[in-house]
């Protein structure tokens, strides 16, 4: 098998997009794998799913990953695919910051196998805002990096149908034509206005999924020691870190454990982020 070494069944994969994610993708495959990525002529991946909520998601960001995955496969009849599904939300840590999680998923059909990049970060434009006059659009167009970043206008935040919404807005004039005609339509007189978060208008989140498919490669990268199989990642994280103080236990990771998908070994890992106790802050005893 090619591709490096890592296993994988092809030299070349298809990427389940219609917003030009390969600009980020292909490029690391290229690379870091000497993997050609090529992408599914005329893939709706609209149907999964929209960030603007007219198509809800149709389950996780892994589940739908898998479901663009799965029908790249099918209508190419090749044997690896991959995709990719973002999301958007208050940080799990500090709820006052957005965050962006971008994973890419591979799955390689000859293997059996899927293998899932991920990161989660803090730098994103994320947006949105209920404005009544133009002047209050172009002030919110110039912070989150407009024209460079695209806007999306609609009516309402939930609710609006896919016809009443304006997506994929790159200039002023189709902001002000956007703004002004709903504005006009809107029994509120108010119009939701907020970040286009498709990869192809919005270059800061093309960067993330950059960070997540370097994190794909690098799992690509990590072989079962048994049977080579790329993808031998971590499946389980437990906690149980002793206190730095008192010795008791934590709800920090004292242990992680890999597992090949295609053999099963298991391999178990010690204090996986290197550290071996726990600072007190982290203790329910010391730190009730």
């Amino acid at each position: 098998m090619g591709n490096d070494g890592v296993g994988l069944s092809r030299e070349t994969a298809v990427l389940a997009t219609m917003h030009q994610k390969e600009r980020a993708i292909a490029p690391v495959f290229a690379q870091e794998l000497g993997m050609t990525v090529t992408v599914v002529p005329q893939f709706d991946t609209d149907r999964f799913g929209t960030f603007t909520r007219d198509v809800p998601r149709l389950g996780t960001q892994i589940e739908t990953a898998r479901l663009k995955a799965q029908a790249a496969l099918e209508m190419t009849g090749e044997a690896v695919a991959i995709a990719s599904e973002g999301a958007f939300f208050p940080h799990p840590a500090l709820p006052l910051l957005p965050c962006d999680r971008e994973i890419v998923l591979l799955v390689d059909q000859i293997n059996a196998i899927e293998i899932v990049g991920q990161v989660l970060s803090t730098t994103t434009n994320y947006r949105h805002a209920t404005i009544r006059s133009l002047d209050d659009a172009l002030t919110f167009a110039q912070e989150i990096g407009f024209p460079e970043h695209g806007l999306v206008v609609m009516p309402a935040a939930e609710g609006s149908t896919a016809d009443a919404i304006v997506k994929g807005i790159a200039t002023e004039a189709e902001l002000v034509t956007a703004i002004e005609t709903t504005l006009r339509t809107s029994p509120t007189r108010t119009v939701h206005l907020e970040t286009d978060m498709r990869a192809l208008y919005n270059p800061t989140r093309m960067d993330v999924i950059v960070q997540a498919t370097r994190d794909l490669v690098l799992k690509i990268r990590q072989r079962c020691p048994e049977c080579g199989c790329p993808g031998f990642d971590v499946v389980e994280q437990i906690p149980g870190l002793p206190c730095g103080l008192c010795r008791l236990p934590t709800e920090m990771i004292r242990l992680a454990v890999q597992r090949c998908q295609r053999c099963g070994h298991v391999h178990e890992v010690m204090f996986p982020n290197g550290i071996t106790e726990a600072d007190p802050a982290h203790c329910w005893s010391c730190n009730p």
